[in-house]
């Protein structure tokens, strides 16, 4: 399995030891589920916000006729920023 070495500081090593000796795990499996968590939380937001955008342009016109006031400015009929 490939493998990953990382500098810590001596001060940033103590305080990821404390924090697997609490936790009760390896540091090694500390760093890794740091790392892993971190990637699937981008992943996630990714996502979400790409759902999101799709929400919001799917729903646009509604949402303009809903809130008039608030709508953008129409040029030539079509919403602006519309593809």
């Amino acid at each position: 399995m490939p493998a990953l070495n990382i500098d810590f500081s001596d001060e940033e090593l103590a305080e990821l030891r404390e924090a697997a000796r609490e936790r009760g795990v390896t540091l090694k499996a500390l760093v890794r589920e740091a790392v892993t968590d971190d990637l699937a939380r981008r992943r996630a937001m990714s996502e979400a916000s790409q759902i999101f955008r799709s929400f919001v342009v799917d729903n646009a016109d509604a949402f303009d006729e809903a809130f008039p006031e608030d709508a953008p400015a129409r040029a030539g009929g079509t919403r602006r920023g519309a593809a």
